[in-house]
């Protein structure tokens, strides 16, 4: 009984250990904004259909979950997940907002993934080949379009 306790706190507090590890996602954009005005880093916006789109779920499973990816957007983005899911339900306020996001960014498709500067200013849509690319891929995409606005 007391190995099977202690088997069970160490499975706790690994798992509270894995949750604290990963970057939160919003799903309010002017929260963001604030945040990484304050922080002083970019805004990742995440178009996503993240229950019907194979290249969302492989980037929800795979890529943004990696360490090299978590450790990367606690230093330097803040992250917004703007999901059109096709069975998960959503408040009828984050579908408007998520909506209105869509139209704004003028997205099309899914995945999307679109950077933002600490001031709210879209540096623009970040592109890399999903099919191939694991998390140091997207981030030097990421790298790249930041410095490319810098210029």
């Amino acid at each position: 009984m007391r190995h099977l306790l202690l088997s069970l706190a160490a499975a706790l507090a690994l798992f509270q250990t894995a949750l604290a590890s990963d970057p939160s996602w919003l799903t309010d954009l002017p929260k963001a904004r604030s945040q990484a005005k304050a922080e002083g880093k970019m805004v990742l916006l995440d178009f996503t259909g993240s229950d019907f789109c194979p290249p969302c779920i492989r980037l929800a499973k795979e890529i943004f979950p990696s360490k090299a990816f978590t450790d990367y957007a606690k230093q330097r983005l803040v992250l917004v997940e703007v999901d059109f899911p096709a069975k998960k339900k959503q408040s009828p306020e984050l579908k408007a907002a998520n909506e209105a996001l869509q139209k704004e960014f003028k997205v099309d498709g899914y995945p999307t993934l679109i950077l933002l500067a600490a001031d709210g200013k879209k540096l623009g849509e970040v592109e890399f080949d999903l099919f191939d690319a694991g998390p140091k891929d997207l981030i030097a995409a990421i790298e790249k379009l930041a410095k490319k606005a810098k210029q």
